[in-house]
C-alpha cells in the first residue's frame, strides 16, 4: 500500500548515512556524520559502522528473525504473485500492520525498465498486499492487486525507486492521501488505514538495477521503525528480488515452452488418405510444459503420409527451441518431395549447427497407400511398433538403427515393409520404454504386450473413437519406465489402398 506525509519533515535512512528533507521543498539534506543531530525534537543517527570494522569479540550473537515464518518460504516456489504474498505476509502482522509489494511495470512486462536519474513518474504494478490479522478481507475494492499506480516524482515511492535507499516518514505522503480520498470510497476503514505512525518504503535492487519497492506501516499504537529494523528489511528486501527475478524468468520461460507446444499439432487425432493417426505428449512432472519431445504429420503429394517423433537432449526452453528448430526443418525438407533417406541427412547436417539439437534423436515414416508400403529411417530412436492383422505387436528391424542427428555422420538407410492389410504403426519417444531397472529391449516388448492388451480391451466403448481413446491409455499407463522423461505417442492406423 502506499502513505500520508508528514507535513513538517521526512527521513530517508541508509546503510551509511541519514537524509532529512523538508517536505515542502522535497530538496534532501545529507546529515554530516558526528554528533548526532536532532530537529523538532526527532534524534537522527548515523548508522553503525560495517559489521566488519566491530572485533569479532564484540559483535552481537545473531538475532532471531523480526519476520515470520513466511520469510523462510520466499523464493521455495518459481510463481511472481506467490513470491509477492510471501514478501508481504513475512512482514505482516509481527513486523508491521501493513504491507505491500511494488514492481515496476516495465520490468514486470520485460520491457526496458532503466530509470533517469529523476524520472518524472513511475508506474508500479500492485503485486501483493496484506494488512494486519484484526483487519477486514475486503480490501480488494479500494486496494486492488495487479493494479497500476503511477507515483509522481517527489513521493517516497519514487525517491526510493531512483535513489536505491530507503524511505522513512512518520506519515503516509499527501500525494497517496489525496488518490486514496479521490477514489470514492471514503470511510472509517480508510481513515484508520491512513493514520499511521511509521510509513517505510524499501527498494527492491537487482544489481545495479532497482525493480519495485517494499512498503511497510505501523499504526499509532505502535512504535516507529527503527534503524537496525530498517536494515532488516533492506537484507529482506534482497533476498526477495533475487526470488522475484527467478519467478520472472521462470514465468517466462513457461510462456515460451507454451507457444512451442501450441505449435504442435492441435486435436488428438487426423484423418488422412488411407490413414488415421492419434497423438499426444505427456510432460514429465507437474512442473514441466514441454521438454525436447516433439512429433509430426505431414500430407504428401500421392495419397502419401510422413510421421516423424523426434527428441532433442534435455528439458527447458534450450531443448523446445532446438525441437522447434528441428520440426520446422523436417516440414520444410519433406515439402522438397525428397526420398527419406536424404530427407534423415539433411536433418542431421542441420544439427550440427543448431545449438541444442546436437545427440536429438528421430524416428522417419513415410506411408504410401497406393504402394502399400511403409518406409522408415532411424537416427538412434526406438524402432516403431507395428501390429497386423494377427493381433500381434513386435518392433520393426530397421536395416540401421542409425546415429543420432547433429553428429555429422551423414549415414542413414531406409527400411522399407510392406503392409499389405490395414495395420496399426505406432512411433513413440523414448520417455515410454526408458528404465534404470531393465534393458531397453526389455521395456519395449513390455510396450508392446501393454498395446495389444489395451488393444483387446474395449477401450472404445460408450461411443468413444478407439484410437485417440487407446493413446490416450498407452501414455497414462503405469510402467516400469523411471517417468524423469516426457512421453510422445503417435499411432498410425495404416489402411492399404484397394484396387
Amino acid at each position: 500500500m502506499s502513505g500520508i506525509q508528514h507535513p513538517f519533515l521526512r527521513q530517508t535512512l541508509t546503510h551509511h548515512h541519514i537524509v532529512a528533507c523538508d517536505a515542502r521543498r522535497g530538496a534532501p539534506v545529507v546529515l554530516p556524520r558526528g554528533r548526532p543531530p536532532t530537529r523538532k525534537g526527532t534524534t537522527l543517527r548515523n548508522e553503525p559502522r560495517s559489521r566488519t570494522d566491530i572485533p569479532t569479540d564484540a559483535r552481537p550473537s545473531p538475532r532471531p528473525s523480526v519476520f515470520s515464518p513466511a520469510a523462510d518460504l520466499i523464493g521455495s516456489e518459481l510463481d511472481l504473485r506467490l513470491t509477492g504474498s510471501r514478501i508481504a505476509d513475512a512482514l505482516t502482522p509481527a513486523f508491521s500492520d501493513a504491507a505491500s509489494v511494488y514492481l515496476l511495470e516495465r520490468w514486470r512486462r520485460e520491457e526496458n525498465a532503466y530509470l533517469t536519474a529523476d524520472p518524472p513518474r513511475i508506474e508500479a504494478h500492485r503485486l501483493a498486499l496484506r494488512l494486519g490479522a484484526g483487519a477486514k478481507e475486503d480490501w480488494e475494492a479500494v486496494l486492488p492487486v495487479g493494479e497500476v499506480i503511477v507515483f509522481p516524482r517527489g513521493t517516497p515511492h519514487a525517491r526510493a525507486l531512483a535513489s536505491g535507499q530507503a524511505q522513512l516518514l512518520d506519515a503516509v505522503d499527501t500525494i497517496t492521501v489525496e488518490r486514496l480520498l479521490a477514489s470514492g470510497d471514503v470511510d472509517a476503514r480508510l481513515q484508520d488505514l491512513l493514520m499511521v505512525s511509521s510509513f517505510l518504503v524499501v527498494p527492491l535492487r537487482l544489481g545495479e538495477s532497482t525493480i519495485g519497492f517494499v512498503v511497510c506501516t505501523r499504526g499509532p499504537d505502535r512504535k516507529a521503525f527503527v534503524p537496525e529494523e530498517v536494515a532488516a528489511v533492506e537484507e529482506l528486501a534482497a533476498r526477495a528480488a533475487l526470488a522475484l527475478d527467478n519467478a520472472r524468468r521462470y514465468q517466462r520461460e513457461r510462456r515460451t515452452a507454451l507457444a512451442i507446444r501450441d505449435s504442435l499439432p492441435h486435436g488428438t487425432h487426423q484423418e488422412l488418405a488411407g490413414c488415421r493417426v492419434a497423438h499426444g505428449s505427456l510432460p514429465a512432472g507437474p512442473d514441466t510444459v514441454i521438454g525436447g519431445d516433439w512429433f509430426d504429420v505431414l500430407e504428401r503429394p500421392g495419397d502419401r503420409v510422413s510421421l516423424i517423433v523426434g527428441d532433442a537432449m534435455g528439458h527447458g526452453p534450450e531443448s523446445a527451441v532446438a525441437m522447434l528448430q528441428l520440426r520446422t526443418a523436417a516440414r520444410a525438407l519433406a515439402g522438397l518431395d525428397i526420398p527419406a533417406a536424404d530427407l534423415v541427412r539433411r536433418l542431421d547436417a542441420l544439427a550440427c549447427d543448431t545449438p541444442g539439437a546436437s545427440f536429438a534423436t528421430c524416428i522417419y515414416a513415410e506411408w504410401d497407400a497406393a504402394l502399400h508400403t511403409c518406409t522408415l529411417v532411424g537416427a538412434g530412436h526406438p524402432p516403431p511398433l507395428l501390429r497386423g492383422p494377427d493381433g500381434h505387436s513386435a518392433p520393426v528391424p530397421l536395416v540401421e538403427a542409425g546415429l543420432p542427428l547433429g553428429l555429422g555422420t551423414g549415414h542413414y538407410e531406409a527400411t522399407v515393409i510392406t503392409v499389405p492389410e490395414p495395420s496399426l504403426l505406432v512411433l513413440y519417444s523414448d520417455g515410454l520404454v526408458e528404465s534404470r531397472d531393465a534393458d531397453i529391449d526389455q521395456e519395449i516388448a513390455r510396450l508392446a504386450r501393454a498395446l495389444d492388451a489395451a488393444v483387446d480391451e474395449p477401450v472404445g466403448a460408450g461411443g468413444q473413437d478407439p484410437l485417440p481413446t487407446l493413446c490416450h491409455h498407452l501414455l497414462h499407463a503405469p510402467s516400469d519406465a523411471t517417468g524423469g522423461d516426457d512421453r510422445t505417442l503417435l499411432l498410425a492406423e495404416l489402411t492399404p489402398a484397394r484396387g
